[in-house]
């Protein structure tokens, strides 16, 4: 294990956090693009935020890519880009066994988690996730049976044990039915139970991650968006009022990714290779995928493309540089060293799209009759931007430049 602590401070992955002297709460609010929150304000409906930003910290971070929700939160939780602790996207392809593979298990992770460190340090902590695909990473390593450790996801709530989880019964204790996954009830349940696990247990150092299926769904302004935000204000005031520090960040920012019509505007590009080198030659591979595509269609700014032996990837990715919507394609040498990513979980290429495009596979493979609406998504470095707000001063070194995977570190070394 590469942890210990180290008098009051923990040390893990290579960075030190103090022992926190009050409960510290860091919440990732899943896809908050700039412009949320502060329409909210301007309506008059986040007055906690507001408050929070004017007399605590209000700052911009930057994730990392891809902005995608998996990478980010375990870099999040680990204090480190996915070259340290390995997830390099919700999904990726295993040259080994040639197949493609979900990682949302805990054996995917290559670092330990700094709840973990914080819990082995004697800490009492809590996770609380919306989706059941990161709880059994973001609780790696937590042993339930000491009495010291939660982790539960809002979609299982219902299934949660203090054998398995550190905490049972929590649809009553909470006081809301298991909510459904594609609604806001999914991020409200983490809330509100966040809001209850601070007020009985105390947790020396707590988690909790909602889920961006209303940022799918709407933009900053909207009505959708400014009630959802109005629900987080509600609860982020109580987690004030209960006498914790807390800093509220996000996992990656959101856009509009559609034509005029509607329809989601997409680059496939299996059907670019396809055409390019044979059909099935080249394996693209969306990061994005995961078991919930609905809302977005298993469409992002983000994916991997597995070349045919023999053939140069200098010359594929001029061809794909010089399509329109492609804001970047680069080797996996290079998207590696300038992302910070395992070689090993990327293809031989890497390719981002701009501000309004996604990228597919083949037109045929997509399944887009989830989409109720036009396409908003993520992925590449145009959702890079994203809010960092606390409820106390924050003091940061000067020219220091903050990543979302510096959070921990704002709230337990930097707070006053």
């Amino acid at each position: 294990m590469n942890y210990n602590r180290v008098g009051a401070d923990v040390t893990v992955n290579g960075r030190s956090y103090k022992f926190p002297k009050a409960p510290t709460v860091v919440v990732c609010i899943d896809g908050s693009e700039p412009g949320y929150i502060e329409r909210a304000i301007e309506k008059g409906l986040a007055p906690n935020m507001a408050r929070m930003m004017k007399d605590g910290a209000n700052l911009l971070a930057h994730s990392v890519i891809p902005s995608f929700t998996n990478p980010n939160n375990m870099s999040i939780i680990t204090g480190q880009p996915p070259a340290v602790h390995g997830i390099a996207g919700n999904y990726f392809y295993d040259p080994a066994t040639k197949t493609e593979v979900m990682m949302n298990d805990a054996k995917f992770l290559r670092a330990p988690t700094i709840m973990q460190a914080f819990h082995d340090a004697g800490a009492k902590v809590a996770v609380v996730t919306a989706k059941d695909k990161l709880r059994t990473m973001l609780g790696s390593g937590l042993d339930m049976a000491s009495g010291r450790a939660i982790a539960f996801s809002s979609e299982k709530a219902d299934k949660a044990t203090v054998k398995e989880h550190g905490i049972g019964d929590v649809l009553n204790r909470v006081g809301m039915k298991l909510p459904e996954v594609y609604s806001s009830d999914l991020s409200e349940f983490v809330m509100a139970a966040g809001v209850s696990i601070l007020e009985r247990e105390r947790p020396d150092v707590m988690y909790l991650s909602t889920t961006d299926y209303v940022q799918h769904k709407a933009a900053p302004g909207s009505e959708l968006a400014n009630s959802f935000y109005a629900m987080m204000d509600k609860y982020a005031g109580q987690l004030d009022r209960l006498g914790c520090v807390l800093v509220m960040t996000a996992d990656h920012g959101m856009n509009d990714k559609h034509l005029a019509n509607g329809e989601p505007d997409v680059i496939y590009l299996q059907d670019l290779f396809d055409q390019w080198l044979g059909k099935d030659k080249a394996r693209v591979i969306l990061p994005i995928t995961d078991p919930y595509v609905a809302h977005h269609g298993a469409l992002g700014s983000f994916a991997t493309v597995y070349l045919p032996e023999g053939t140069k990837a200098a010359d594929m990715i001029a061809k794909l540089s010089g399509v329109e919507g492609i804001d970047i394609a680069l080797s996996r040498a290079d998207a590696c060293k300038r992302f910070d990513l395992p070689p090993d979980r990327v293809g031989d290429i890497v390719a981002l799209s701009t501000i309004h495009k996604v990228l597919g596979t083949s037109r045929a493979r997509h399944d887009l009759s989830g989409l109720t609406e036009p396409l908003r998504s993520h992925g590449g470095l145009t959702e890079q931007t994203v809010p960092m707000i606390a409820n106390r001063k924050v003091t940061i070194p000067e020219g220091r430049s903050l990543r979302n995977y510096d959070v921990f570190d704002i709230a337990l070394n930097h707070v006053h």
